[in-house]
């Protein structure tokens, strides 16, 4: 809490959880095995499939979502997947309404990051009628496009949602959100919907 212009810090103050679905993979990481080694019978744990089953009551909490990726990777695949993850567990789950990604990869090279948002959407996680890939190096589109939406005012009359609260509650059985129950679980070629009209990708400047 010494930094105050910290984005940690200021999402706990919101109430906007964090979810790092690669923590590992990343220098942090090595401090974490380091300190499980070191401590085998009292250590600090992280479980990927808590973090991923939150997000998915996120998406549950909320029909009408969107996502907005800065890069690709694990992080892409996580938001994206909370829509199959939903379906699985309840009848119908609605695609994420809109996306944005931010990205310099390359389409030729055929990897997650690179992968367009008209491929989320045969998987049934993206609706491609609001959909933008921007091929931009981050540093230069984000400050735009967050400085657009800010000055634009429309966070200004927008409720906050109290994400990191409404799992809180659920987890102390509050039930802000009903208990799955999974049934029959359907293949992923089953949970694409129809697509709609696509819109062409652009380049920031």
């Amino acid at each position: 809490g010494k930094d105050k212009d910290s984005i940690v810090l200021e999402a706990y103050k919101r109430g906007v959880p964090i979810f790092c679905p690669a923590f590992s993979d990343c220098s942090a990481g090595f401090g974490l095995l380091v300190h499980q080694v070191n401590h085998p019978d009292d250590h600090v744990a992280i479980d990927s499939a808590k973090d991923f089953r939150e997000l998915t009551q996120i998406k549950l909490m909320n029909r009408e979502t969107g996502i907005f990726m800065v890069g690709g990777g694990v992080p892409k695949n996580f938001t994206q997947d909370i829509v199959v993850a939903a379906e699985i567990l309840v009848d119908d789950a609605p695609m994420h309404k809109y996306a944005v990604q931010i990205t310099v990869a390359d389409v030729r090279d055929g990897a997650l990051s690179s992968s367009t948002l008209k491929e989320a959407s045969s998987w049934g996680k993206v609706d491609t009628v609001f959909e933008q890939m921007v091929y931009s190096e981050a540093t230069i589109a984000m400050p735009l496009i967050v400085g657009y939406a800010f000055h634009k005012g429309g966070w200004k009359k927008r409720k906050a949602k109290e994400f990191a609260a409404r799992l809180d509650a659920l987890h102390r059985g509050a039930g802000l959100v009903e208990k799955p129950k999974v049934a029959n679980v359907k293949p992923a070629s089953q949970t694409g919907k129809k697509k709609t009209r696509q819109s062409a990708p652009v380049a920031a400047r």
